[in-house]
């Protein structure tokens, strides 16, 4: 089911306001409403930044024939959901109006609000102090960029405004902006192996020779031949990687992690997690079936099922998943639902391609929200303030002072 929208309002008045800006979608909302809703969004926590993008966008697509209006509010939309509060959900009835679209960009220029909660091991109440510590320099999110190695050993920076033809015998590699595209001229072109390495600050993604899409967060790396040729589809992965694998029942595709462990499937779309600083090897399913396997141990996946192989026991269990938050990643977004402040700090340690340091002892807070991707760090540092946490930055060393 689609997820609505709605925004978390720091006040009693919450249900109102979702109530104001569902009318105000569907064009029922009085003049009055209107302008309480209008006023009421000017007040709040402002990210122009994020929505002068979206100002931007919009003002694109309607100067563009060929754009189709329903793609374009799908994509404006999606762009929107950092500004959700998913604790009430307000359900959007679809499709929206072209017109709405504008209307709503056109309002909330003024300002925004995002969601972001703490929750306290011991104590749940509303935290009250804001806090924001003076940064002299930020540091700007991730973008799309890797570093491709030939068969030959010769290497290719990539980033996302790059366009070019590379050629490998009979196979022919061509990137357009953030993605790598394969083409192997005929089942006989001769196999090498390349590797896709996506730096700390970067993400990219990669078309394989038989249709299979690979998309591969910070601090990943992903080998795989030039063409398929054999009875299987062996590629390897280290870090984090969503695929979606073109279906072919006579060859399995085989995804070899860590040279530990191995995922076999024939046609589905999945997300590996294998960060050798987090706790555990994951694997989520989405769609289809999936094996993990490692030594004697092995699970079978169904949709909304996650795999976790844990790197301190060894053992390997299943269980169900909020798929939409292990691969918001690569939607755009990063997303956490009661995750610690350690967590939290990989990830974006990863992102922003930072160091992280702690000066304060784990207070066990937990945290949860959606947030832009998109964002510079001080943004995102000012929303965990607002909650209690306090951090310095020297360049790009981070250091946690308070939780």
């Amino acid at each position: 089911m689609r997820k609505g929208i709605c925004f978390h309002l720091m006040s009693e008045n919450q249900s109102h306001y979702e109530a104001l800006l569902q009318r105000y979608l569907e064009g029922s909302c009085t003049p009055a409403e209107t302008a309480a809703l209008y006023n009421w969004l000017k007040s709040s926590a402002s990210h122009r930044s994020l929505l002068a993008k979206l100002q931007q966008e919009f003002e694109q697509a309607i100067h563009e024939p060929r754009e189709v209006p329903a793609a374009v509010s799908d994509r404006i939309e999606a762009r929107l959901l950092q500004n959700i509060s998913r604790s009430k959900v307000v359900p959007l009835r679809r499709p929206w109006r072209w017109a709405a679209v504008a209307a709503v960009l056109m309002l909330i220029l003024a300002g925004s609000a995002y969601w972001f909660y703490k929750k306290d091991a011991a104590h749940t109440g509303p935290q009250l102090a804001v806090k924001h510590s003076i940064m002299h320099n930020d540091v700007a999110p991730g973008t799309n960029k890797a570093l491709l190695t030939l068969a030959d050993g010769t290497t290719v920076e990539l980033d996302s405004a790059g366009n070019q033809v590379l050629h490998q015998g009979k196979t022919t590699v061509q990137q357009h902006n953030g993605q790598l595209k394969y083409a192997a001229n005929g089942k006989e072109a001769p196999i090498g192996y390349n590797i896709l390495v996506v730096p700390r600050g970067g993400q990219f993604n990669v078309v394989l020779p038989d249709g299979s899409r690979v998309w591969l967060n910070a601090a990943s790396r992903l080998r795989y031949p030039t063409a398929f040729t054999g009875k299987e589809r062996v590629v390897e992965l280290q870090g984090q990687g969503y695929f979606e694998v073109a279906h072919d029942a006579v060859h399995p595709f085989i995804v070899d992690v860590n040279n530990t462990t191995k995922v076999q499937v024939l046609g589905t779309r999945f997300d590996i997690m294998a960060y050798p600083d987090e706790q555990s090897l994951n694997t989520t399913l989405l769609e289809g079936a999936v094996r993990m396997e490692r030594g004697s141990q092995q699970q079978t996946l169904r949709p909304g099922q996650q795999a976790v192989l844990e790197y301190a026991t060894g053992n390997m269990l299943v269980r169900p998943v909020d798929v939409d938050e292990v691969i918001a990643w690569k939607t755009g977004f990063f997303e956490f639902d009661n995750a610690g402040m350690n967590l939290i700090m990989r990830q974006l340690a990863r992102w922003y391609d930072l160091e992280i340091a702690y000066g304060a002892e784990h207070s066990g807070r937990l945290y949860g929200g959606r947030i832009s991707r998109n964002l510079p760090l001080s943004e995102i540092l000012h929303m965990l303030e607002a909650n209690g946490a306090q951090f310095s930055l020297e360049g790009r060393r981070l250091t946690v002072t308070a939780e």
